[in-house]
């Protein structure tokens, strides 16, 4: 039966445009409409601190769908348009413009912005982020003309910048207030991995600093001075300290909002019109039964299913295990799981730590919270299936790369 509903989707992201075509593949036939803010269609941003920026890997790779797609598909894509309030009551949207859309049904999925600095300086010319595509333009064009680089943050986008930067022969100093980049999420004992490895490229680490401000002459940055008044010379500045959720609109609208917009394992806020995707959502996850807002592609690519059931009344529950990857260097890993900070008893290793090819387990009570395989691929099903079995397995089995990991799941605890 066909149908005369409009599903508005704001943020044409990844998610976006996943929802969009999974809304379809479901058999959704009525008015789609995705509005973006940016000028381009929709993307993906792994690659943008990653092959795009390094220049391996193509510009026309990083769409989600060319151009036609939209079309084919009866999507209708406003680009260069803003939401600036949703009307609950009403059923409407408002666009920056003055023009109103209404809606019976809409998914949020405005992802997140990178959060920037209060120092002085934090604003001149030559201080950079990493979000967008054009963003990442402009740093692919930075690196091919500067010699010196300050990167603030230790994160996966600082790290993969770094690589990028250090690929391409630039000195790069890099300021993180812990001790170890990535202690975070990883804990010591895998932090030291990514250490050592952009030590070796010559990467110049000042862990445990502060900021006192980024210098500046002319309006330009030209360093950082760091609170214990050291001063690092630079040609540009990259600041990389964590993004923040775009749930602004939501919570102006009376959306629950916290740490993001907050929806439940059928991905549906507060409203049962309106649902959230991607960056934005903090989802209750049917796995692990308690809110997390993760800010990685997996979500981005995997949420909007469950969004475009959930909007279709269909049944449908977000469940999946957190996903992430990265590549520096001669250095490629795959994460999955979930670790509260600290949340874990011991890492166990299976393989050439040293050589930098093994896996890595997060352990508690004997069970599998996360694994990273570093190097190490076809792995991730395996490790997967541990995480969800909670079964105890015996450290020294974990250990063993003779031991199949498919095997694992299930055997007793000594």
């Amino acid at each position: 039966m066909s149908s005369t509903e409009t599903y508005l989707i704001v943020g044409a992201s990844l998610a976006g445009a996943k929802a969009a075509e999974a809304l379809r593949d479901k058999g959704f036939d009525g008015h789609i409409v995705l509005i973006g803010a940016e000028s381009h269609l929709p993307y993906e941003r792994p690659p943008l601190s990653k092959g795009y920026l390094a220049g391996s890997a193509q510009r026309e790779k990083v769409f989600v769908h060319p151009e036609s797609w939209y079309a084919e598909h009866g999507i209708e894509l406003r680009l260069n348009q803003t939401v600036s309030r949703i009307d609950r009551d009403a059923r409407l949207v408002e666009l920056a413009d003055g023009s109103q859309l209404g809606y019976d049904k809409l998914l949020l999925t405005t992802g997140a912005r990178p959060r920037t600095l209060s120092l002085p300086g934090a604003d001149a010319d030559g201080v950079y982020l990493l979000r967008t595509l054009d963003d990442s333009d402009s740093l692919r064009e930075l690196l091919a003309r500067i010699s010196r680089l300050v990167v603030i943050g230790a994160g996966w986008i600082g790290l993969e910048v770094t690589a990028a930067a250090r690929q391409a022969g630039v000195e790069v100093t890099v300021i993180e207030s812990a001790e170890l980049p990535l202690l975070r999420v990883l804990g010591p004992e895998v932090a030291r991995v990514f250490a050592d490895l952009h030590v070796q490229r010559g990467v110049d680490f000042r862990f445990k600093a502060s900021l006192a401000e980024i210098r500046t002459s002319n309006g330009r940055a030209t360093g950082v001075s760091l609170g214990d008044g050291t001063v690092i010379e630079a040609d540009a500045v990259l600041v990389a300290v964590g993004i923040a959720p775009n749930g602004e609109l939501a919570e102006a609208a009376g959306l629950s909002v916290d740490n993001g917009i907050v929806v439940d394992s059928s991905l549906r806020t507060s409203d049962s019109r309106i649902f959230a995707a991607g960056d934005v959502a903090n989802a209750r996850n049917a796995f692990y039964d308690k809110q997390i807002r993760v800010e990685h592609w997996a979500n981005a690519l995997n949420q909007p299913v469950t969004a475009a059931a959930s909007m279709l009344d269909q049944p449908a529950s977000h469940d999946q295990l957190p996903y992430f990857f990265t590549d520096q260097y001669d250095l490629g890993m795959e994460y999955v799981g979930y670790v509260d900070q600290g949340g874990y008893d011991q890492v166990i290793f299976r393989g050439d730590l040293a050589g930098r090819e093994f896996i890595a387990f997060w352990v508690k009570d004997g069970r599998v919270l996360a694994g990273m395989n570093v190097n190490v691929w076809d792995v991730v099903d395996d490790i997967k299936g541990l995480i969800r079995s909670q079964a105890a397995i015996p450290a020294d089995r974990l250990a063993d790369p003779a031991t199949p990991l498919a095997e694992l799941a299930g055997v007793p605890a000594d």
